[in-house]
């Protein structure tokens, strides 16, 4: 890797753990891209927040399951930094419904966004990122739980943990790293949405170190991989404290 400031784009950095990804990584160093779909006062707080301890930042839209949006978002970003050289795909939803009773719409968003949208996202990624280079999708560790009401999310995102390795090999060559984090239970609006206390409770204390993973602990792992990791490669990486 150069001595040039790295280029990092965050999908999904509006919110949730993505934002304190691209804090991280703007503490890293790096300069950000903030993406977002819709809303773009929430990524435009946390570009000021970059911006006010230091770090540079921009925000950028994008329908991240649109072939041609997908495209156009990378094509602004060479535009404006010349290239890219980290993306985390941190974009998704979560829609928690027994699987009798998950509406097939229901499951269809999350297909869309969490399996299509990562897919274009890492499928540009792999198009574009310079040597050096990584992409850092996001799994989840409630594949290996098997929770109940998980099932549509679950199965959503193990199919971003098959890609990962996948893409990693078919990047033989290019000095780019792919891997995937895997979050345990974190505390996030995305996390605490819909559940009881007694839910949240008993979650908090199933990992070894009895507390609820925070986004820094997801962070921590993206930074890690987006710099010093360069020999692990088509892995996935997962922060859970111990839960499993």
């Amino acid at each position: 890797m150069s001595g040039k400031t790295r280029i990092a784009l965050v999908t999904g950095g509006s919110g949730g753990i993505g934002r304190v990804v691209a804090t991280r990584l703007a503490a890293d160093g790096m300069t950000v891209v903030v993406h977002y779909a819709g809303n773009p006062a929430p990524a435009e707080e946390v570009a000021k927040e970059i911006a006010g301890a230091g770090g540079s930042a921009v925000t950028l839209q994008a329908d991240v399951t649109e072939p041609e949006r997908v495209r156009e978002l990378f094509d602004a970003v060479e535009q404006q930094f010349g290239g890219v050289d980290v993306v985390v795909n941190t974009a998704g939803v979560m829609i928690l419904k027994p699987v009798t009773e998950l509406d097939v719409d229901d499951l269809d968003r999350m297909l869309r966004l969490n399996v299509r949208g990562a897919f274009l996202v890492s499928q540009e990624a792999a198009r574009r990122l310079r040597a050096g280079g990584a992409l850092i999708n996001f799994a989840t560790t409630v594949r290996k739980l098997a929770l109940p009401t998980y099932a549509g999310y679950a199965a959503s995102k193990a199919a971003v943990e098959a890609l990962t390795p996948i893409l990693a090999k078919e990047l033989r060559g290019r000095d780019v790293t792919v891997n995937a984090v895997a979050p345990g239970p974190t505390a996030t609006p995305f996390f605490f949405k819909g559940k009881p206390q007694e839910v949240i409770d008993q979650m908090s204390k199933a990992a070894p170190l009895e507390r609820l993973g925070e986004p820094a602990d997801a962070a921590e792992a993206v930074a890690f991989l987006a710099g010093p990791a360069r020999w692990v490669n088509g892995q996935t990486v997962f922060v859970n404290g111990g839960v499993i």
